[in-house]
């Protein structure tokens, strides 16, 4: 989900709302992109959604502070909203859901064997969503697609894990 490739240009935030998020800018060149998942189905299927961009950034520092930012000016009843950095390269560099003013940071993956158990943990769970979504079960689909966002937020590129996890620690 979050290791899709962003565009050199940032998209508007949805319903045309830029949040007021302290440093942020517009230039592509900066090595961080704060963004949140493009939620279009159809091109989801297609394998052309794209997130949205909210924000470049000097620093991964500086893309958390971004981040919780934004969690400020989230309404209070909105649901979790799934957020990730990516370096230039387009890699993953750290993900989490922000929510009720704060974000909730996902540990990334520190080995291949644990990223293998968590593609496999996240598949199970889209797999148990779509039944449940047969079954006319829509709050449970959607409560496990979240959860299954929530573990691929984990698997961060292999040349961030290390960092982004020491980020986290220094964070907490």
């Amino acid at each position: 989900m979050f290791d899709l490739p962003f565009p050199a240009l940032s998209t508007p935030f949805p319903a045309g709302v830029v949040p007021d998020i302290a440093q942020a800018t517009a230039d592509p060149t900066l090595p961080f992109a704060l963004t949140t998942p493009h939620r279009n189905p159809p091109a989801a299927m297609l394998g052309e959604a794209r997130p949205r961009i909210i924000g470049h950034f000097m620093t991964l520092a500086e893309a958390m502070r971004g981040a919780i930012k934004m969690a400020e000016e989230l309404e209070p009843d909105a649901g979790p909203r799934m957020l990730a950095i990516l370096d230039r390269d387009e890699r993953l560099v750290l993900a989490g859901a922000a929510a009720n003013g704060a974000v909730a940071w996902c540990a990334p993956v520190m080995t291949a064997t644990e990223a293998r158990v968590v593609v496999m943990e996240a598949s199970q769970l889209r797999a148990q969503a779509s039944r449940a979504a047969d079954w006319q079960e829509s709050d449970l689909a959607t409560r496990l697609r979240q959860r299954a966002d929530l573990l691929e937020a984990r698997l961060a590129d292999p040349l961030w894990r290390a960092f982004a996890a020491h980020a986290l620690q220094i964070a907490a």
